[in-house]
Order: structure tokens, then sequence, then C-alpha cells
């Protein structure tokens, strides 16, 4: 299978990760870079041997015509809708960060623009890629629990996670970004009407930005970690977190790579003294919220809720499934299956293979998922076969809207109903779902608020 020519448009930590997957494998070559940071774009251009005249600082330069098979977009999230659009409609089949962009408009015209140009857009919903889901969602398609009735789902976004990206970080402000259950949460919604096969009907969401406020501050506390008298006994300090980093390659990599390129004690002194990252998480610019429950209301009857929470340690998903014949209790690791027909109970480490060696790592790209996605990814273009991607387009979009009536419900207090038809699912691929309307078109989520 030939190899895949690719444009890095957005050379920081997510495109990077994928680019790396692509040289790693030999399944991709990137041969042009853009991107804004001249620091970002020159490690870029050195680590994959992109030649100068091929180097850019800014997307519209690729645009200027088609260099390569495919991209990677992973610009900030405000940032996905004009390279998106303009490189689909010079037929380059595109990876794309999520979230797919931070408004219905935007997301739509990006879902209009891959369809046509017949190209192939993958959003990054990397959750559905690893070993654990897709055994996951074979148990449920099989019946082994029999009709799934009701979902808890919870995301464990961790302390100093949402300290780091949602206090203090790039995703700290809606009208900078987008609200977090968009730029966090979107995988899994995305991951939960995965394994339901449909999207919801009923949609109800309740949260706010409750502890990370000017008078959650305890008194004595000042606005930079550096000066603080708390310091030391504060779980939030920036001091012990980016300090702490230093000496191990993969929380240099990140969290410390968006506070300062120097990894030492002085670079990363410096860069809390002056910097967004040294700030007291009580006296930031943020709003998003830092607590989030969803509740899902589907045509079948069946029933889900997902809390998104910055109160607790970072691990991965926690998920119990609840059937009529009985219950899975997953973690992102391991899934233990009880049958309430026999009473029996089976748990399966699905960090293990088939073959019986170690699988990926839930510590490790999103438990394999940034691997295989980009591995899946290239594997399509290259066979020109869409049935490979594990979802497209117009999928991507209904999911995303799906969020987008949540937060709707969240902000108004209503419950907003969806206009929706189930997921598609086709013979060929029984996990592959396709939203589509009764005239094979996309289905379109038309939020409507109800008391």
């Amino acid at each position: 299978m030939s190899q895949v020519t690719m444009v890095l448009v957005g050379a920081g930590l997510r495109g990077m990760t994928y680019a790396r997957r692509a040289l790693a494998t030999g399944a991709g070559r990137v041969v042009a870079v853009a991107e804004p940071d001249p620091r970002r774009r020159a490690r870029a251009a050195e680590e994959f041997g992109v030649p100068p005249e091929r180097v850019y600082a800014d997307w519209s330069e690729v645009a200027a015509g088609r260099l390569a098979d495919a991209c990677v977009i992973a610009t900030q999230d405000r940032l996905h809708t004009e390279p998106a659009v303009a490189l689909a409609d010079l037929g380059y089949h595109i990876l794309l960060e999520k979230p797919m962009a931070t408004s219905e408009d935007e997301a739509t015209a990006i879902a209009d623009a891959a369809r046509r140009n017949d190209i192939l857009l993958a959003v990054c919903h990397v959750l559905r890629y690893t070993p654990y889901t897709r055994l996951l969602k074979r148990l449920l398609d099989s019946g082994r629990i029999g009709g799934l009735v009701s979902v808890q789902h919870l995301e464990p976004v961790g302390w100093w996670h949402h300290a780091h990206s949602f206090v203090r970080g790039n995703w700290r402000r809606q009208d900078t970004s987008a609200p977090m259950l968009l730029t966090k949460s979107c995988h899994d919604i995305d991951w939960l009407v995965h394994l339901f096969g449909r999207t919801p009907r009923k949609v109800a969401s309740f949260g706010g930005l409750t502890h990370f406020r000017p008078e959650g501050a305890p008194a004595g506390a000042t606005d930079r970690c550096l000066d603080c008298p708390l310091e030391t006994g504060c779980p939030y300090s920036a001091k012990r977190l980016y300090l702490g980093c230093l000496g191990d390659p993969d929380q240099e990599f990140w969290p410390l790579s968006a506070v300062t390129d120097d990894h030492t004690e002085t670079g990363v002194l410096d860069a809390l003294r002056t910097g967004p990252y040294g700030r007291c998480v009580y006296a930031c610019d943020n709003d998003v919220v830092d607590h989030q429950v969803v509740t899902m209301e589907f045509d079948s009857g069946a029933t889900c809720s997902f809390t998104m929470s910055a109160f607790t340690p970072m691990e991965q998903r926690r998920t119990r499934l609840l059937g009529t014949h009985g219950f899975i209790d997953g973690d992102g690791s391991t899934l233990r299956l009880v049958d309430f027909r026999d009473g029996s109970e089976e748990t399966i480490d699905t960090r293990t293979s088939a073959a019986g060696s170690p699988g990926p790592s839930p510590e490790d790209g999103h438990g394999g998922g940034d691997e295989a996605l980009t591995d899946a990814f290239l594997t399509a273009v290259a066979a020109g076969d869409a049935s490979l991607l594990l979802s497209d387009a117009a999928e991507s979009l209904a999911t995303h809207r799906v969020v987008w009536a949540a937060e709707q419900a969240r902000v108004t207090g209503t419950v907003v109903e969806l206009d929706v038809r189930d997921l598609d699912v086709r013979d060929d691929a029984p996990t592959v779902g396709r939203v589509r309307s009764s005239d094979g078109g996309a289905a379109r989520l038309a939020p409507r608020s109800s008391p």
C-alpha cells in the first residue's frame, strides 16, 4: 500500500502526536508544515525533514495548491473551519482534531465541504478506536446483556488537569474557545452515541463554575503561585506541578510544553513568573464550567447520564451499562460482565491482545486510540475505502449537535428535544454507524426547548 503524503496544519501537541505516529509506522510522510509559532514550526520541519520551501507560517499559504494526499488540521478550536473548508475544496482528505468546530453553522460548513468534494474527513474522536471500545461495542451488539436500558458514565478530568487546561490554559474561556462540554467532552457524547447506535430524543443538563472563582480563594492567597505564602499547601500549586515535570520526557511533552519550551528549573520559574500558567486558579479570567451533568433519553426509552468533573484524580472514564439480561462495568481497561440468566461473572482485560501480548495502556494515547485512529485514517486514504473509518463528517456533525443541545439545555434550564433518526448500521460493518434521514441524507438535529 502506498505511503500517504500529509500536510501538518498546526504543530502543537495534538498535531505532532498524529504526525509522529504516521512517521513511526511508515504509513504517512509529512511534506509540508503550517504553524504560526516559529519555534514549533522549526521543530516540526526539522523532525519530519520538511524542506524550507514547504514550511509556512499560515495555513492559507498551503491552500495555493494541493501539495499532498491528506492533511492533519490541529489548529486552535476556533480556527478549524477556514482551513478545513479550503483544503477540502482542494481535494485533501482531512484528519480534523476535535471539536469539529465551535458552532453548528461552522461544523455544517465543514461537513458540506467534505460531502461536495467526496473526501474522507475523520474527526479525532479517538475513543471509538481503542481496543476497549471495540470489544465493548461487540458485546453490546451481540446482545450479551440483552437490551441496553441505562448507562452511567463519568469523565474524571482531574484536579490538576482542569487547572492546567481549563482555568489557566487555552480552553478556559468560552469566547476564545468554546464551552467545556464541547472542547473536552464531545469525546464522551460521541462515544455514548456510538454505543447506543442512535442519537437521543431528549437532552437535559446542569452544572456551572462552582469553585475556580475569586470568592473561592483562601485568605492570604496572592495572584501568582510564586509569590503566595499558601503555595506549598495548595492542591493547584503551579510550582509543584510544573517543576515536577522536569526529568520525565512524557510530562515534559505534556503538560510542560504548553507552559514553556525551556525545560530547566530556571525556564519553568521564568514562565510561571510572567505567563498564564503561573496564575492563582482563583485569580484567572476563566468562565467554563468545572462540573456538568448531561442526561439523555432515547426513542427506545433507554436513558443515559454523563458526569464531567474537575474534582477527581485524572483517570480513565468509568462506565456502567445496565441491560435487560446483565450489566457491564468498565474502567477504560477492564470490563466486568455479569449475566443475570445464570449468575456468571467474567472480567476481561482489554490491555492484553488476542495473542496474549500486552496491548495499549489507557495512559498511552487515549488507550491506544490516537494511534489506532491515525492508522485507520492513513489506511483508508491509501485504499480509498471510507468503511475503514468509524465515523464520517455527517455522523460527527450529528454527535456535535447533541453537545450543543445539552449546552442549550444547561444555559436555559430546559429539556431540549431533538428531531433525529437512528443510526443506520451497515451490514458489512456492524460497529460503524451512519446518521441518515429517510431520504438518505444526514439527519439534522433541530433543538427546540420544552419546559
